[in-house]
Parts: C-alpha cells; sequence; structure tokens
C-alpha cells in the first residue's frame, strides 16, 4: 500500500525514454576528473543528501511486464550504488578500449564514453521488476587523480537536472553544502500521484498542447514521411552493434566571443549558428556538389520548466525538455549567417506556435515507434535526425567551487546509440569559453568521420566574420 501511494505512472515523454534507454539512448552520464583524493564516506553522504533533497533520484522505475507499462516508485530511503575501481581495475578498462582511433583520447574521456555504454537498464529482471535511477562510480588513475562519474535514467535526469547536480554536489564536497535546500514537490489536483514530480505532460498550461484530430493525423503523416526523404551523413557501419563515442569542440575566450557577439548582433542565438556550421560541415564532409539541394532533420531540445503551470525552477529535478523537429534545405552559395537566420526564424516561429507541446505526443509515438521498427528509417539506422541541439547553453561560472571540490575538469552528455541523431551537441560556455560534447552512434560513424565533422565545424564558427 505505501508503494502505491508513493508511485505514479510515467509520463508520455517519460515513457519514450523507457522505450529507448534499453537501446542505448537516454542515459546521462557527468564525469568528474578529481585532483583530491575522494573520502568514500564524505561521498556517500553527499550524494544521500543530494537524494533527499530530490525525491525523483530515490525513485525506482518499476516495469510491469504483462502491460509492458512503467511506473516511478519512490524509495523511502536514499541509496545510491557506489561502485569503485583500484588503479589496476581501471588500467584494465583502459586497455580494453585502446585503439589507434582512441590514441589521443583523455582517460576522462574514454571513461566517460564507457559508462554512457554500461546499461544497466537494458535487460528488465522478472524477478525484480524495480531499477534504480542513480549510479556512481570512482576510478582511479596514475597521477593520484580520480574520476568520479555519475550515471542516471533520462527520465530522471535532463539536462538541466545534471547541471543543478554538478552543481549541488561540488558544493557538498568543498563544504559550502549547496545541496541542502529540498526540493518543492509539485502536486496538481489530478489524482494522487504520490511524492514524485509530475510528469510534464501533466504540467502544461491549459490550451498549449491542443491540436484537432485531423490536424494531428495530418502533422503524424508529414512527419514520418518527410523522415524517409532526409540525408543523413554517410554511414559507415549499420550492421554491427552500436555504442555511443565522443569528440570534444572547445574554443577559447576571444573565439568565444566572436561568436556570441556575432549571434547578438543579429538577433539569434548560438543553437542557430551551430546547426547553420553543421549543415555547412556536414555537406562538406559529403563532397555535394554545390548546386544540389539537401534536407536536413534538425532537433532543438527547450527547457519547459519556466513555461509549465505552475512554474519550475532549475532546482525540480526530472525531465522537463521538449523537442522542436525542423528540416532544413542546404544549396550552394548560401553564407553562414544566413543559413543560421533561417534556421532561428524556423525554430522561433515554431516555439511562437507552441509546438514543442502540441507535437510532444506525436514525436513521442513516433520514437518509440523508431524504437520498435528499425526498418522505418534510413538503412535501419534508427536516425530520427541529423543534428540534435539545446536552445539555450549552460553557462557555467563556478570554477571556483569546483576547484575546491577538486574537480579539475568535467565532461557531461547522454548516450544516442538507440534512436536518435547523428550527432547530439551538448554545449557549455565555462568562464567564457564554449565547450562542447558531440555524442554520435558508432561504428555507424567512425571516430575519424566524427573528429573531421567537428573540425569543420569549429573552423567555420571561429571564421565566423568573414562567412558574411
Amino acid at each position: 500500500m505505501a508503494a502505491e501511494l508513493n508511485a505514479r505512472p510515467v509520463g508520455g515523454t517519460e515513457t519514450s525514454w523507457c522505450r529507448a534507454v534499453p537501446g542505448g539512448t537516454g542515459i546521462t552520464v557527468l564525469a568528474f576528473l578529481l585532483s583530491k583524493s575522494p573520502k568514500m564516506l564524505n561521498l556517500q553522504t553527499a550524494l544521500h543528501k543530494i537524494q533527499n533533497s530530490h525525491p525523483i533520484l530515490s525513485s525506482r522505475l518499476h516495469t510491469n511486464p504483462k502491460t509492458n507499462t512503467f511506473s516511478l516508485v519512490t524509495s523511502p530511503t536514499s541509496y545510491v550504488q557506489l561502485k569503485s575501481f583500484n588503479l589496476s581495475s581501471t588500467l584494465n578498462i583502459l586497455e580494453t578500449l585502446a585503439n589507434p582511433s582512441n590514441r589521443s583520447v583523455s582517460p576522462l574521456h574514454l571513461i566517460c564514453e564507457h559508462e554512457l555504454n554500461e546499461n544497466t537498464w537494458q535487460h528488465h529482471n522478472t524477478a525484480d521488476p524495480d531499477q534504480d535511477m542513480f549510479f556512481a562510480s570512482i576510478y582511479a588513475l596514475p597521477g593520484t587523480t580520480w574520476v568520479l562519474v555519475l550515471r542516471l535514467h533520462v527520465s530522471a535526469c535532463d539536462r538541466t537536472t545534471a547541471v543543478s547536480l554538478l552543481r549541488e554536489l561540488a558544493g557538498l564536497m568543498s563544504g559550502r553544502d549547496e545541496g541542502k535546500e529540498r526540493e518543492v514537490v509539485v502536486k496538481k489536483k489530478i489524482g494522487n500521484k504520490g511524492e514524485v514530480n509530475l510528469g510534464i505532460e501533466d504540467l502544461i498550461p491549459s490550451g498549449k498542447a491542443n491540436k484537432g484530430l485531423w490536424l494531428r493525423g495530418m502533422d503524424m503523416l508529414s512527419y514520418s514521411v518527410n523522415s524517409l526523404r532526409l540525408a543523413n551523413l554517410k554511414f559507415k557501419d549499420n550492421k554491427s552493434a552500436r555504442f555511443s563515442q565522443v569528440v570534444r569542440l572547445q574554443m577559447n575566450r576571444d573565439e568565444t566571443q566572436r561568436v556570441l557577439n556575432g549571434c547578438k548582433a543579429r538577433g539569434i542565438k548560438l543553437c542557430a549558428l551551430f546547426v547553420a556550421a553543421g549543415l555547412i560541415a556536414v555537406d562538406k564532409c559529403s563532397k555535394h556538389r554545390l548546386d544540389y539541394k539537401m534536407k536536413y532533420g534538425v532537433v532543438t531540445l527547450t527547457d519547459c520548466r519556466s513555461s509549465l503551470d505552475p512554474p519550475l525552477s532549475d532546482h525540480h529535478f526530472g525531465s522537463y525538455h521538449s523537442a522542436i523537429l525542423n528540416t532544413r534545405t542546404t544549396k550552394g552559395g548560401e553564407t553562414l549567417w544566413e543559413l543560421a537566420n533561417k534556421t532561428y526564424k524556423a525554430f522561433a516561429s515554431s516555439k511562437n506556435s507552441n509546438k514543442h507541446f502540441s507535437d510532444m505526443a506525436d514525436l513521442n509515438f513516433l520514437m518509440c515507434k523508431a524504437v520498435e521498427n528499425p526498418t522505418l528509417t534510413s538503412s535501419s539506422s534508427l536516425r530520427t535526425s541529423f543534428m540534435s541541439m539545446f536552445e539555450d547553453p549552460v553557462i557555467d561560472d563556478s570554477s571556483d567551487v569546483q576547484r575546491e571540490a577538486g574537480m579539475e575538469d568535467y565532461m557531461g552528455c547522454a548516450s544516442v546509440h538507440g534512436v536518435g541523431p547523428s550527432i547530439a551537441i551538448f554545449d557549455t560556455i565555462r568562464e567564457g569559453r564554449l565547450d562542447c560534447i558531440c555524442v554520435y552512434p558508432a561504428p555507424l560513424h567512425s571516430r575519424e568521420q566524427m573528429q573531421e565533422l567537428v573540425d569543420n565545424m569549429k573552423k567555420i564558427l571561429v571564421d565566423c566574420d568573414s562567412n558574411v
């Protein structure tokens, strides 16, 4: 009875993540490079404090095998499985990941990739249908350094949650006790749904998600038919088992400021400029003729917290992002800023029309159908778009607190090798420097191929002043 009172069915968006995660899309990873020896008891205490402040991190995902449905069940006690790998174990793991394409990749980078592919949710145990949502691991490295990794199910942890989790953990580890504020659980009069935060669908303002049956049917048909006509980055190997890999795009302060100033002067957001650079770069990598038109799918993820009813703060953990899918056509002769302006206008128009709410159910349904029927996608690749971006970058100016906690560097992203884009970009501006974690499905795409794509994107962005 207690479990029933502290449980609720997952919402539509959460359901799509629950369907996607077993295949390898939707595993959030935060990996920290530490220069201070982590005290296991203190770290465990810090993680428990964060769980106590945010009930969804203590919840378990319950699977009903008869109906193939999911529920979130609040655990009465906070508990996170904290694994520890000594130096020998860590080196063995790194050795298994060693290959020519990984020679220049740091241990932090490799461990982040390793954790992206540790899929705790891949197989349902019928004897124990409840699964934890939150895991933590410590890896010892040579030279008195360590990597701390937090791994979470995306239905409990979108990017905003991951950023808040980073800040709270850094505060607790530095002694500033940033995790002491307890999250206020939002409830609405829609039945007894327990103490787990409500899903995004239950908080959409009245009328914002309305769509007539005929219009919904037409939109569903349009999305599904158009997806078959979208171009993709060339696939290298669409037969072998897939896993997620990462390439990193970093800029210095001057380069970052030049890019941001260009966006500000034109009244567009960084996401549009990134998409434009990506589209120009993919055409260059694919060696299309200048007069050859190509149509690509682009997904922009927007944090809906501030526009929900009631509005939520960044302190509310869970999955509250929604997607807007647009198609962009590239043709020879377009400049970077011209394509960026068109991209931003299309996105802004869709958002002003509330498509991030009204199309939510349609895109969730199509995502689940793609998971169940890979042949619906090009070459059974499960690629639903060329690129995904967030509407706004993360602004991280908390390096002082992170250094006090011994955090020298970090990487945060989510896996995409099940269903999703060819490249998912997680952008952060850290102390004025742009740092992007770009995740892609391997070996569908190779590291060399994606490194070339990202290098071309960076060159296009750095040269943005000349691309007018």
